[in-house]
């Protein structure tokens, strides 16, 4: 029995001698597991039959599936039975319980996800939901609502739901939306984050749903029409559109009040929470007895009876009175802001209508080396050098109000290193700190600061970094003096950096873009047009078609289902080109007016048009 003596040490994540002691521990498990040596029992799978030797304490420490089975009556069996999970499946996954990877592909999602659904394997349901979502062109959206329906799994509907509502205005075109069900639908239109032009868009969406099956549906619609903001409708939309629809004449009449009758508001209860009971008003069985639906003056809305009906009846009500929200991470309309010039930098920002560039701000800021990132509605400006001196500072520069504001500096002075956002916490990786390349990485968080983590493998700077499927790839840069062409993934649940396969060529300052589930390294600033991707699941990368650019500095980014990339000069001019999957080729957009972008982000056009 353990005493007293055996508490559990605190962690400290920047300890190198307990970092050895942890690996040197998981590689002698994975050897025990990989030898069959110490095991203690075996489940025999069927389709096809397979026995599969494990040790209880690791499996009963990966997934709390197997820790009830062994403390259940049969828990003490060496043989155990598995009656509903393949024997290839099981296998995956409790290698996967040993060395916490596997693999993944359009092939075997489904029975992967079906399976750490049984065996609560959180991690594997993260990675599955992940890669059906990254693939959702391949493994179609029809098949992710399928697989959703036969486990339950929660984390990928609200995928779905995020997805939906991201590509709202694509996906309400398609048949499988006249398939949701009425609470998949609330939930996807409720959404402040809904992508649509205009409520109209919403509206269109919700009768195309309505008239496919009116019988079944009619009863369900006012739940769907309560999720519109009805206020953002003129009166002549709301009583030719809305009120003559089953069940929404309330509705319509409510929204009528609350725009034309500011008073009246505060005798308003803003939910809708009885949609069927306007069913039971006079107005709607007595059709031959409603008034004329014409405004002549303003104050006409105050002759309908309904209205002070509705006035006088606060249960039956609105859900929403404001319009949908535009954020940095979710807006209607999408296009590109460029941040250029190290010393005093411009900011520059896409016009896709006219296809061309212009200034949108212009700072005073001296420091060299920095590496900037987007983060809500500001760009954070992080560490630099004056001369040859490292600096730890950091500063958040708003987009709407073009204002600074003072961060928490970095623990470690550093230039020339990677920035990157994951799960809402930003992290400052490698880099230089005027003397010597850095191995060390920092992680940010509003409630922590800036707090060590594991250390890179091999230190670098002048890389470039970007997170994809819950993990950060850091690739290419320098060490010391030597190019480097390794890639290293850090997994924030295990607090470890591995080595993934190598690029094919060097990448100094290398453009970098998460795209489709792939990552892109697109050219460096020494004149190379190369471009590679990665492919995650299978740890392998490839060549595609090379920039038509030289030398210069580049950035990359994921625009309107595209890959862009922004810098390289080609006959004294600096371009933007866009990627042609199906073509494999470079077409050309508007010429850069700056040769010196440092990076590019993804913002809402109404997050620079906003006062």
């Amino acid at each position: 029995m353990a005493t007293s003596c055996t508490q559990r040490p605190a962690l400290q994540t920047n300890s190198s001698e307990q970092n050895r002691f942890m690996e040197k521990l998981v590689a002698k498990i994975f050897s025990f597991y990989d030898e069959h040596s110490l095991i203690d029992v075996t489940f025999k799978v069927s389709n096809p039959t397979a026995l599969v030797p494990a040790h209880r304490l690791i499996l009963a420490a990966a997934s709390p599936y197997f820790e009830n089975l062994f403390h259940g009556d049969q828990g003490n069996n060496p043989l155990l039975e598995i009656n509903d999970i393949d024997s290839e499946t099981f296998e995956r996954l409790i290698s996967f319980c040993y060395t916490g990877q596997t693999l993944i592909t359009v092939n075997n999602v489904g029975v992967m996800l079906k399976a750490a659904n049984v065996l609560q394997l959180d991690e594997v349901i993260t990675n599955c939901v992940d890669y059906i979502m990254a693939h959702i062109d391949e493994y179609t959206l029809r098949g992710a609502h399928t697989l959703e329906r036969e486990t339950q799994c929660q984390l990928l509907q609200q995928k779905i739901i995020e997805y939906a509502q991201r590509n709202f205005m694509e996906i309400s075109r398609r048949d499988e939306f006249l398939n949701f069900d009425v609470e998949k639908m609330q939930r996807i239109l409720e959404s402040d984050n809904l992508n649509i032009t205009g409520e109209e868009v919403a509206f269109d969406a919700i009768k195309r749903w309505f008239n496919y099956d009116v019988p079944a549906r009619q009863e369900q619609l006012p739940l769907l029409i309560a999720c519109l903001r009805l206020t953002q409708f003129d009166a002549d939309f709301l009583l030719t559109q809305i009120q003559p629809l089953p069940g929404c004449e309330m509705l319509a009449f409510r929204a009528i009040t609350w725009v034309s009758k500011p008073e009246a508001r505060t005798k308003i209860n803003l939910r809708f929470t009885e949609p069927r009971r306007v069913q039971a008003i006079s107005f709607i069985r007595q059709p031959e007895a409603q008034p004329n639906m014409r405004f002549t003056e303003p104050s006409g809305v105050e002759a309908f009876s309904l209205i002070r009906e509705a006035e006088a009846q606060p249960k039956i009500n609105m859900r929403f009175t404001e319009p949908r929200g535009v954020s940095a991470a979710n807006c209607v309309e999408k296009t590109l802001l460029a941040v250029c010039s190290w010393s005093n930098p411009k900011f520059l920002q896409y016009n896709k209508d006219e296809d061309k560039w212009q200034e949108y701000a212009s700072i005073n800021y001296y420091h060299m080396g920095y590496r900037t990132i987007l983060k809500d509605d500001n760009i954070l400006f992080i560490a630099g050098n004056i001369d040859i001196k490292a600096l730890n500072i950091v500063k958040s520069w708003n987009i709407r109000n073009k204002t600074w504001q003072n961060l928490p500096s970095l623990n470690q002075a550093r230039c020339a290193h990677c920035v990157v956002e994951l799960d809402d916490k930003i992290y400052a990786i490698g880099g230089f700190d005027g003397k010597n390349v850095l191995s060390s990485v920092e992680r940010y968080t509003n409630s922590d600061g800036w707090k060590f983590m594991r250390n890179l493998i091999v230190g670098r700077h002048d890389a470039n970094a970007v997170g994809l499927n819950g993990k950060i790839y850091i690739i290419g840069g320098r060490s010391d003096r030597k190019a480097l062409k390794s890639v290293e993934c850090y997994n924030p649940n295990s607090y470890t950096w591995t080595s993934c396969a190598d690029m094919t060529d060097y990448h100094h300052l290398p453009a970098v873009a998460a795209h489709k589930g792939h990552i892109y390294v697109v050219g460096h600033c020494f004149g190379s047009r190369a471009v590679e991707r990665y492919d995650p699941q299978r740890n392998t990368w490839s060549k595609i078609c090379s920039l038509n650019t030289g030398g210069g500095f580049m950035a990359s980014v994921s625009l309107d289902n595209k890959l862009w990339a922004i810098g390289g000069t080609s006959a004294g001019k600096t371009l933007v080109s866009v990627y042609d999957e199906e073509n494999d080729r470079w077409g050309q957009k508007f010429s850069f007016p700056a040769t010196d972008i440092l990076s590019c982000f993804v913002v809402p056009v109404a997050l620079l048009t906003s006062k």
